[in-house]
Formats: structure tokens, C-alpha cells, sequence
């Protein structure tokens, strides 16, 4: 059996202020818009539906798979945007990146307090 994400929903006080903030850092295509979501779409066919919600926002994690190459580009959009990173998910570690599983990763926030986080190397997939 194949069992595949296809999209989940991301909640934002700007649906598209988030969506292109996402595109932009990530190096995706441009957010499309799709009923009362704007979506970004990823390699593989995955879609963050990011859908504009009143009231208070509970942070959530997405972590995207890259590679070495990606990681760089990715890596130097934060950097040159002034975003803060840290090293791991509990907001530790700030202004460094981490060598889990002989990859590199680093966690970023989105508008909203989304936590991103960027690996080369799934995790338990190494040393």
C-alpha cells in the first residue's frame, strides 16, 4: 500500500503573506490560490493549504527533506532575510545549525509561529 501526504491546512492571519514567505524562502513555485486557501505546492505533489483564521494560532512543525545543494540556497534566503534560526526545535541553539544523523538541519519560524525546519538527512538515518 502507498500512503502518501497530499496536503494539510496551515492556519495564518495572512493566508498569503504566509503562503509567499513560505515560497519565497523555500525556492517554490508562486502561491496559488484554491477556494478560501492559498496553497503552496512542493516537490512530490504535497500542498500547505494556509487558510486565514481569527483568533489565536497554535504554533505547528513542518520539517522538509532537502538536499545539500537546497539546504544552502534555503539556508541563505533565512540568512539574508534576517530570519532567527536555531539549532533545534525548542527555539536552542540560536544562530547555529545542527549535524543530526551526519546532516545538517536548522528550525526557523514563519509569520505565524509555525516552526520550519530544514534537514538533508531523515532522521535515525545515520549516525
Amino acid at each position: 500500500m502507498a500512503v502518501r501526504l497530499n496536503h494539510t491546512i496551515v492556519a495564518a492571519r495572512d493566508a498569503q503573506a504566509s503562503a509567499e514567505f513560505l515560497a519565497s524562502v523555500m525556492g517554490l513555485p508562486a502561491p496559488v490560490p484554491f477556494g478560501p486557501f492559498v496553497t503552496v505546492r512542493t516537490d512530490g505533489d504535497t500542498t500547505l493549504d494556509f487558510m486565514e483564521v481569527r483568533g489565536e494560532i497554535t504554533s505547528q512543525h513542518y520539517a522538509f527533506l532537502v538536499d545539500e545543494d537546497d539546504f544552502d540556497a534555503i539556508f541563505g534566503r533565512v540568512k539574508e532575510r534576517g530570519v532567527t534560526y536555531w539549532s533545534d526545535h525548542g527555539h536552542r541553539g540560536e544562530g547555529r545549525t545542527n549535524t543530526h544523523d551526519g546532516g545538517r538541519g536548522v528550525y526557523f519560524d514563519d509569520p505565524d509561529g509555525h516552526a520550519l525546519e530544514i534537514i538533508t538527512r531523515p532522521y535515525g538515518s545515520g549516525s
